[in-house]
Formats: C-alpha cells, sequence, structure tokens
C-alpha cells in the first residue's frame, strides 16, 4: 500500500517535512530525487487540497471515518457520486476511493504522466524558454534565489506546484543523479525561481492554443453567479456552444462576515487582457491569498477580475473566489482559445484598447 493511501498522523507528516526540508537543503539536486514518490497506479488520481480530510464508510458525514488524510495526500479516484450535503455546504458530489469516500470539493482531479525531457529550450522574443504545464499530482521545488519573495512561500517549508498549474521553463541542467531539471522562472510574479523536475512537465505546443471558432464575430458568455447556480456559458449567434459549473466571488469570509467587494461584478464586461499564465496575490492575512502558476487568464475588469484555471480545489458550484471566476483547468483552457482576442505562445500575453474582446456577461438572478 501506498504511502499516501494510508491513515497517517499530522505528527508524521510533519517529521517527514523537516527531515525532507532538510536534506533538501543540503543537497537540491539529489534531494529531489530521493523525495520523487511513485504515485498510484491508476487512470485517475485525486490529491487532497484542503488541510485534513476524513475518509468516509458512506458518502455523508455522519457515516463512520475510516481515516484521516492530511493535505497533498494522493488517493485512487475510482468514481464520483451523489451523497449527504454537508452542513452549510451547496455541493453534493463524493468521490469513492478504495478505502472509503472523501467529499469531492476537497480532492483536486489529478493525473501522473511522466514526460521526457525536451533536448534543449526554444527560442522565445525572451530568449531560450517554453511554458510547461504540471502533469504528476505535485512537483517539489528547490529555490535558487533565497530568501522567498512571495507570501506563500514564506509560510511554508516544503514549496511545490501542482497538477495542471503552468509556468515559464527558461534553462535546464542535468542533476549529479542524472535527471533533467528544468529552470522555473514566472514571467509575471515576485521573483522567485526555482528548478524543478522535467519528468512532471510538459512543453505547451502552438495547437494548443489555436482559437476555437475563429470566423465567428458574435460571440458572448454568460456567467450565472446566482449562490446555487454558478454556470457559465458560451453563445455564438444566440446558438449555446458550450457550458460548465464555475465557482464565482463569495461575498462572506470564513467568520461569516458579509464582504461585498468579494462578489463577481454584474453587468457585460470586455476582456481586455488574456495571459497564459499568471501569478496573483490580494487581500490581508487572514483572507488573503498568494497564487503561481494559475493558467488560461482571461481578466475583464480593471481591478483584476478574471476567469481562469484553479487547482485549490473542487468545489465548483460554490461562490469561493474573491471576485474571479473559477473554472477547471480542462474549462478554462476552452474558454481562453474562444474568446478574442487570440493569444499566441510567445509571448504568452496580450492587452487590447476598448471596446475590448469577447464580452463577459455577469447576472445574478
Amino acid at each position: 500500500m501506498y504511502w499516501f493511501s494510508k491513515k497517517f498522523s499530522r505528527r508524521d507528516l510533519l517529521k517527514g517535512v523537516l527531515f525532507a526540508g532538510g536534506a533538501y537543503l543540503l543537497h537540491p539536486f539529489l534531494s529531489v530525487a530521493a523525495q520523487s514518490i511513485d504515485f498510484p497506479d491508476a487512470e485517475r488520481l485525486g490529491r487532497v487540497c484542503v488541510g485534513k480530510v476524513d475518509i468516509r464508510k458512506h458518502p455523508s458525514v455522519n457515516a463512520e471515518s475510516t481515516g484521516v488524510l492530511y493535505e497533498d495526500a494522493i488517493v485512487v479516484w475510482l468514481r464520483e457520486v451523489v451523497g449527504e450535503i454537508p452542513g452549510g455546504r451547496i455541493s453534493a458530489r463524493w468521490v469513492e476511493t478504495p478505502d472509503g469516500y472523501i467529499y469531492a470539493p476537497s480532492l483536486q482531479p489529478v493525473g501522473n504522466t511522466i514526460n521526457s525531457p525536451v533536448s534543449e529550450l526554444p527560442m522565445s522574443s525572451l530568449g531560450h524558454g517554453m511554458w510547461v504545464e504540471v502533469t504528476t499530482p505535485f512537483v517539489d521545488l528547490y529555490q535558487e534565489n533565497p530568501p522567498p519573495r512571495s507570501p506563500s512561500l514564506k509560510e511554508t517549508l516544503y514549496p511545490r506546484l501542482y497538477y495542471s498549474q503552468i509556468i515559464w521553463a527558461d534553462d535546464m541542467r542535468v542533476g549529479q543523479d542524472g535527471r533533467v531539471r528544468y529552470r522555473l522562472n514566472e514571467r509575471f510574479g515576485y521573483g522567485d525561481i526555482f528548478w524543478a523536475d522535467a519528468a512532471a512537465m510538459r512543453p505547451l505546443s502552438e495547437n494548443e492554443l489555436a482559437p476555437i471558432s475563429p470566423d465567428v464575430e458574435n460571440k458572448k458568455l454568460l456567467i450565472d453567479v446566482t449562490p446555487k447556480r454558478q454556470l457559465l456559458t458560451a453563445y455564438e449567434d444566440d446558438r449555446e456552444v458550450y457550458f460548465c459549473q464555475i465557482s464565482s466571488g463569495a461575498k462572506w469570509n470564513s467568520a461569516g462576515e458579509f464582504v461585498e467587494e468579494w462578489g463577481t461584478p454584474v453587468g457585460p464586461h470586455p476582456i481586455w487582457r488574456k495571459l497564459i499564465s499568471v501569478h496573483m496575490s490580494g487581500g490581508s492575512t487572514g483572507g488573503g491569498y498568494d497564487l503561481a502558476g494559475i493558467g488560461w487568464t482571461c481578466l475583464f475588469t480593471g481591478a483584476g477580475v478574471a476567469i481562469h484555471s484553479t487547482f485549490w480545489h473542487n468545489d465548483y458550484g460554490t461562490p469561493r473566489s474573491h471576485g474571479c471566476i473559477n473554472a477547471a483547468p480542462d474549462d478554462a483552457k476552452w474558454v481562453f482559445r474562444w474568446t478574442d482576442p487570440h493569444v499566441s505562445m510567445d509571448p504568452g500575453d496580450i492587452s487590447i484598447s476598448m471596446p475590448g474582446g469577447t464580452i463577459i456577461d455577469v447576472k445574478e438572478l
């Protein structure tokens, strides 16, 4: 049985993190290989994306707990089922695992694809480099230029990137163990630079950025941010062509206090900037956020509200954000390709003047 499918204590987890962290600082390139984990051999996996979850005998919070897992534990995802809605929540989705049931919003759907490193980095307008996407549940990072600069890195002993995150790689080298690492350098961020195992990341291709329905002029995205609806619908000439659940701005904080500015602003908004990847940060202690490598970002207000990919929760259908539209990675990517303006791989970022691009019509019924 894999360690991440076993039940273990918080003390065990912290001991492992501290031990690995020390080795990591002493021998960064050797330690990455030593920390590499053989994830379960299954087509679908789930990563615990909250601090702690109970594995239940049945899909109900009132069912017997058969064990506890902590953040970043990886489980085999057998299927999704409808179960009991926990108090104060909206989703009825649960995930069946070999050991029992876990509430689906607490599990990020992930895969585990191992990649062959490129022989050399392609040339771009900014020098050698390429966009890469994480294809394993997570990949450990070694910082080239300590101390940490971004707020989230200052609070973690064990920096990682997670499945579906996208970041810029601008260098590569072979470690003492013979494994290839990419140097990861955010194009938009605080300036933290990392090395990570190249096998955990795949290069993006120009073909997967090809626009969808480029000849259609009358495109519109309708986003229903009504708390119990949370829907995105794409229209071409009044014909529905795409539909998905999203998570819009939550107008309350963890203490249950109303926060008007966290709501997604209603009204028609034109897309004015698009980025393949961006670092998002804001808020304050207790209500702040700091997230790197957010993919497929379409900004539609001057205050930074955007539609973008999400890796830190799986609670679509429930308001969760500080104003942005959280979408599953595949949904965010489709929206990115379908909307105007089109973004090319190089430089992976475009801004346009008003009247802007595709209209995002946000409504609350």
